[in-house]
């Protein structure tokens, strides 16, 4: 049941008012002035305040000020006699949803406290549908590799350089691109992602630049393109490797020119959007097959952040496992299972091939198909074995892929388990290499490995 506080130091306002709101099946309580509302408020919450604006000792003003000082969000409808209009608006632009005048309609009076229990109504659910979404975008892990991933997008984040993101499907390279755009200072713009590996290879100029009427046969309307929508705000390019290289051309002269034509189109449309980019590919062999211009390598790849498979963050499974069931749980309205020990050692002994999403889609098969509230490893057994082990995989490589290509990706992953082995510490993980440090600076650098400024601090105070 709703509940409304009144606020009024006439009797006959708080009796007359409070039967009404009483008869339309609301909560009602009152009180006679300023000091009294907030020590009623610190007790117990309120859907909405009908506050008089003229009371002894504090007035509404100031009771509706310290309300905001103390965070109390409760919706609050003022009353105010002919000679406090003004102070009504005054009360408007602090945060107040209406007011009524005296001498009080009561008719007028409950269709205004209708209408702001409806908007607290909307806040509420907003903020739980926010928390949901944000929850959803959380960077789980306390593991080395992730600390100092958020550290990478910690210092990426607030600045307008673009960022590359390497990683394999699964590692959550569009969570950290959310991330990155969620701390940075366009923030309460667009986020755009685009998945260039979806879309056709016909379509995707349009999709990027959009078009003008007649520009194709099926072109009925003017279309504005991602790059227009995402002005002000950010644009994701996931894939970015699956681009061909004359869509790579013209996202190139958009980097550098700041300025776009929709296909068919003659006019020059100013775009001004932050470009973050992913791949699972290794570019540089790309550049090197021909497939990927080298010029808009050097032009995506200010900020290079490498997402770690699962696989090097073992200590993370069991709280993502976690979080995953508890967010599952929430969606499928059921009480969250746990997960016994025998079962987080099966969940770290699999190799996860297909990362995080992999992991995901696990503890939403368990959610649905384990009928208990405890899953052993005997829930797990349908894990394939051949990707299980005692210690962690290297990645899976095509027996294609070149010999070069195959060479910097397990060197790469070999280093970033050293790291994480040594705590980041860079004198110490190049003794444990055999190599100078300069030498693995440089080796870091060339793989987009972004050493930890705190273990930096560490070493050079020791």
């Amino acid at each position: 049941m709703p509940s409304i506080l009144i606020v009024d130091d006439e009797p006959g306002v708080r009796s007359a008012l409070g039967g009404v709101l009483r008869d339309e099946g609301y909560d009602v309580d009152a009180v006679d002035s300023g000091e009294a509302c907030l020590e009623r408020l610190g007790r117990q919450g309120y859907d909405v305040v009908v506050l008089d604006i003229w009371l002894p000792g504090m007035d509404g003003l100031a009771t509706l000020t310290r309300m905001r000082e103390r965070q109390i969000d409760t919706q609050v409808v003022i009353i105010s006699g002919h000679g406090n209009i003004e102070s009504a608006v005054r009360a408007i632009k602090m945060g107040a949803f209406d007011f009524v005048e005296k001498p009080l309609s009561l008719e007028k009076t409950v269709l205004v406290v209708r209408n702001a229990l409806r908007q607290r109504t909307l806040e509420v659910e907003n903020r739980a549908l926010r928390a949901r979404v944000d929850a959803q975008h959380l960077m789980i892990g306390e593991s080395y590799a992730m600390v100092k991933l958020r550290e990478q997008v910690a210092m990426a984040a607030p600045t307008n350089g673009r960022v590359l993101i390497f990683g394999e499907n699964g590692t959550g390279k569009e969570l950290v691109a959310r991330n990155i755009h969620q701390l940075s200072r366009r923030r309460t713009a667009t986020f755009v992602e685009v998945n260039c590996a979806a879309i056709p290879e016909e379509l995707i100029e349009s999709e990027l630049f959009g078009h003008v009427r007649g520009a194709f046969t099926g072109a009925v309307a003017d279309r504005r393109g991602k790059f227009e929508a995402a002005h002000g705000g950010t644009i994701f390019l996931d894939e970015i490797a699956d681009m061909s290289l004359k869509t790579q051309a013209k996202v190139l002269r958009v980097l550098q020119e700041q300025v776009m034509e929709a296909v068919g189109g003659s006019t020059r449309i100013k775009v001004d959007a932050r470009v973050l980019a992913a791949t699972n590919k290794d570019l540089i062999a790309e550049i090197r097959a021909g497939r990927f211009r080298e010029d808009l390598y050097f032009r995506l790849n200010v900020v290079p952040i490498f997402v770690p498979p699962l696989r090097d963050r073992q200590e993370d499974i069991q709280l993502l496992a976690d979080h995953f069931m508890a967010m599952l749980a929430r969606e499928y309205g059921r009480r969250p299972k746990t997960f016994e020990a025998d079962a987080i050692i099966a969940l770290k002994q699999y190799a996860w091939p297909g990362n995080v999403r992999e992991l995901r889609n696990v503890v939403e098969r368990l959610m649905i198909m384990v009928p208990g509230d405890r899953i052993s490893s005997r829930d797990l057994s349908f894990l394939d074995q051949t990707l299980t082990s005692g210690a962690p995989l290297p990645a899976p490589v095509a027996a294609s892929t070149p010999l070069h290509e195959a060479r910097d990706r397990f060197e790469r992953d070999y280093i970033l388990r050293a790291l994480a082995a040594q705590q980041g510490n860079i004198s110490r993980t190049a003794d444990l290499l055999g190599i100078e440090r300069s030498n693995l600076y440089r080796k870091m650098r060339s793989f987009g490995i972004a050493s930890s400024r705190r273990s930096e601090d560490e070493e050079s105070a020791s």
